[in-house]
């Protein structure tokens, strides 16, 4: 680790701008350089102070988020897609190859997959990888108890909507293992491979220009942070710093206008007399 230089790190960079990485991948690689060098620093296996290494300008930062309109449009889009599923395989039982040859369609087994992981996603704000490793244990209480991530802060228990714990409740009873979305992969349970090309159809069904699945979290977080303090907004994120939950709100024009009809606007028709005034108290006729 003593060996590694500025000039060393310089060149590093020089050979990823070189192999036309995006900045964001670069700044990854030297969060991790620059979290080892200080771990070798502080763990006493170095003998002098690491290099700083800075993160290069110019990341382009997530900054979608759906709007209630767009977020119905997508939900109703993934409703679509599972009676699509469902129907494809009716008509194949009545087709040809099911009546007269005797070959039996392959029945989808979890066609609301897409539908019931995007709900979740959109009420709890999890990461996208902490909702593929839920596991029906985690789900007690009207909460996700999540157990497990990156930092001691993403462990964490987060409430649930009306909405998510319908879909959680429905998905119960159907559930072929211990996964809340159990699928034929190697973990035993969905990755992001297992959601993309249906996430692109309902993307494009509705007329959506297409979003990482990060885009629910961003979502969720934002709308959260109308109503929540910086501390509770934080801690159902699962981060350490308010720095990062952060990033993660960006305020817009909906959200605004919402925002100051709730606040202003009362005052403002009282004021103008169009809302009645609050009653004044006046005492109480002695009686002679």
């Amino acid at each position: 680790m003593d060996a590694v230089t500025p000039d060393i790190v310089s060149g590093f960079v020089a050979k990823w701008k070189e192999a036309e990485y995006q900045i964001s991948s670069i700044n990854r690689a030297l969060q991790v350089m620059r979290r080892m060098l200080r771990l070798a620093v502080e763990w006493g296996h170095s003998e002098k102070a690491a290099p700083r290494v800075s993160l290069l300008p110019g990341e382009r930062r997530r900054e979608r988020v759906l709007s209630l309109t767009e977020e119905a449009a997508y939900l109703e889009g993934t409703r679509t897609i599972g009676e699509r599923l469902l129907e494809d395989y009716r008509r194949a039982l009545e087709g040809v190859r099911a009546k007269d040859r005797g070959e039996q369609p392959i029945k989808t087994e979890d066609p609301y997959l897409l539908r019931d992981a995007a709900t979740i996603l959109l009420d709890c704000g999890l990461r996208p990888e902490e909702c593929y490793r839920l596991r029906l244990e985690h789900v007690r209480a009207s909460a996700l108890h999540i157990p497990y991530g990156k930092t001691a802060n993403a462990r964490r228990s987060i409430p649930l909507s009306k909405r998510a714990e319908a879909v959680l409740e429905m998905r119960r009873p159907a559930a072929a293992s211990d996964w809340v979305f159990a699928a034929p992969t190697k973990s035993g349970h969905i990755e992001q491979s297992s959601l993309r090309k249906q996430h692109k159809t309902a993307c494009t069904d509705v007329g959506l220009a297409y979003f990482p699945f990060y885009t629910f979290r961003h979502t969720c977080l934002t709308k959260w942070s109308q109503h929540m303090d910086p501390y509770t907004l934080a801690y159902f994120a699962g981060h350490s710093d308010f720095g990062t939950t952060r990033r993660y709100v960006h305020p817009n024009m909906e959200s605004g206008r919402l925002r100051w009809n709730v606040l202003a606007w009362p005052r403002v028709g009282t004021i103008l007399g169009t809302l009645p005034k609050p009653r004044t108290l006046t005492k109480a006729k002695q009686r002679p």
